[in-house]
């Protein structure tokens, strides 16, 4: 049975409010890499519709139901953990902190949540597999024996699970372009120094089912799929052998103007029925916006941009005191909604305004 823990007499936590986290981070970060980060695509909509979206579902909480001791563990595709809080993929951590994904997977670790380490990354995947359990993101790119390569290295250091970003065949015009000072080294030497100009390592624009698969072959590992907003397209890629479908506006970086999240996940978990787990990823904040994704069906959430600004102002502790306390505020807000699990949580809970 999953670890519970008594609501009343869990550790004080100051969840620090997102805009004041960000705040921080903006004073800290050269305003290249604060826009980098913090910006989104074209005319930046999905980005800022992200979380009001989330804000429009209503909760109904349960009463009278015993919720003294309360669980937010998850069995995430067969494996423990003690958050339904999974850090998301997000590029160049060096440009955030000099200790880069390395910091960020410790804290990760040291919080009880999966990380999710991407092919973008400014840390060598060695180092970082040495830092905690981690995922391994990846982009089919047009050369496919990087990426192929990325994954069966992952594969040896011991990641255990594949996420394959889905959304991105092309990388989406953005305002605040990428800083110039970005880390000379990559996830693997095959990406050190990188050249924009060189098409081999761009996205695959030919991406499909089949690559998926693919990769699940050469790597030996369960893949999941991140940037699907439609049922239809869930079931393809779950009859391609995705282990695990992300509902995901990929930050608000990539279509403007796409569905929000809330919006698409009870079609994709319907699609998807107990053939996948299904996760929920863009402009989750605070623990009632958790348990309004878990109400909705997800197994499990993905944050970023917080991360990012709690690496920038704490480092590996900034990154464990931020996810620690947000379990917290998870908690709290499952045991007044009347929830004693993560899985307790369910869609009589939500009432949607102007869904």
């Amino acid at each position: 049975m999953a670890p519970r823990h008594p609501v009343g007499g869990r550790r004080q936590y100051r969840l620090i409010p997102p805009d004041e986290l960000e705040r921080r981070a903006r004073e800290v970060l050269p305003a290249d890499v604060f826009a980098y980060f913090a910006g989104g695509s074209g005319r930046g909509h999905t980005l800022a519709e992200q979380e009001l979206s989330w804000r429009q579902l209503y909760l109904r909480p349960r009463i009278l139901n015993d919720v003294s001791e309360v669980a937010t563990s998850v069995s995430l595709l067969g494996h423990a953990a003690s958050s339904p809080v999974v850090v998301a993929p997000s590029a160049l951590h060096g440009l955030a902190h000099s200790e880069a994904e390395v910091a960020t997977a410790r804290g990760s670790s040291a919080a009880g949540c999966r990380f999710v380490l991407s092919m973008r990354s400014s840390s060598r995947i060695e180092d970082v597999a040495a830092a905690g359990p981690f995922w391994q993101q990846i982009y089919v790119l047009k050369d496919r024996g990087v990426s192929d390569d990325i994954a069966i290295r992952a594969a040896e250091l011991g990641a255990t699970a594949l996420m394959l970003t889905v959304d991105t065949p092309y990388v989406a015009r953005k305002a605040a372009g990428i800083p110039q000072r970005g880390p000379a080294s990559g996830i693997v030497s095959a990406l050190d120094n990188r050249d924009e100009a060189d098409k081999r390592y761009s996205q695959a624009a030919d991406l499909t089912p089949d690559d998926l698969s693919r990769l699940a072959q050469v790597s030996g590992l369960p893949v999941i799929a991140k940037g699907v907003l439609r049922g239809d397209d869930a079931v393809r890629c779950v009859e391609a052998g995705a282990a695990a479908i992300v509902v995901s506006t990929h930050g608000g970086r990539q279509l403007d103007g796409a569905i929000p999240v809330p919006y698409a996940l009870p079609e994709v978990v319907d699609a998807v029925g107990d053939r996948a787990e299904v996760y929920a990823d863009g402009g989750i904040r605070t623990g009632v916006d958790v348990v309004r994704a878990l109400a909705l069906g997800a197994r499990a959430v993905m944050i970023g941009r917080p991360v990012i600004w709690a690496l920038a102002t704490g480092g590996a502790p900034g990154v464990q005191n931020l996810l620690t306390d947000l379990n917290d505020d998870v908690r709290e807000a499952l045991a007044l909604a009347g929830c004693v699990s993560c899985a307790d949580a369910g869609r009589d809970l939500i009432f949607r305004a102007n869904f």
